[in-house]
């Protein structure tokens, strides 16, 4: 037995659109994209963070070595500046030390109140490294 006839048509339904759905599915979507943007930026703010610290510690470690660069490069100054560092070198340019004779204290009075007068002309000094060439 049949009830329902084979050729029977279905009517077509229209629903009506429930808006007050699509407004709850309109603010959970931003506030899900709120929260995703707050994750967002929470993670790039600690990334930047742990950056910055990777950063900080490679200036702070150049600084130390820099430090230790000055302090190093004082101490060859000090050592090049001591006296008898200073004398050999002025040997080995072929200087001489200066002799109780060739100072006077009168002639530089004169020669500081009479500046056209020329002052005497010392022997020459003969140069020792250029003999033993």
């Amino acid at each position: 037995m049949k009830r329902v006839p084979s050729k029977q048509r279905n009517f077509v339904i229209h629903r009506e659109r429930d808006r007050a759905a699509l407004k709850r599915l309109a603010l959970m979507l931003l506030c899900g994209l709120v929260l995703a943007g707050g994750f967002v930026f929470a993670a790039r703010q600690h990334f930047s963070a742990l950056r910055f610290g990777y950063e900080g510690e490679k200036l702070r470690a150049e600084r130390a070595r820099l430090f230790e660069q000055r302090r190093r490069l004082l101490l060859e100054r000090e050592v090049a500046a001591t006296p008898a560092r200073l004398e050999s070198a002025a040997l080995g340019m072929g200087m001489r030390a200066v002799r109780s004779a060739q100072i006077d204290p009168a002639r530089r009075v004169k020669q500081a109140l009479s500046p056209e007068v020329p002052p005497p002309a010392l022997p020459p000094v003969p140069n020792s490294s250029a003999e033993t060439q």
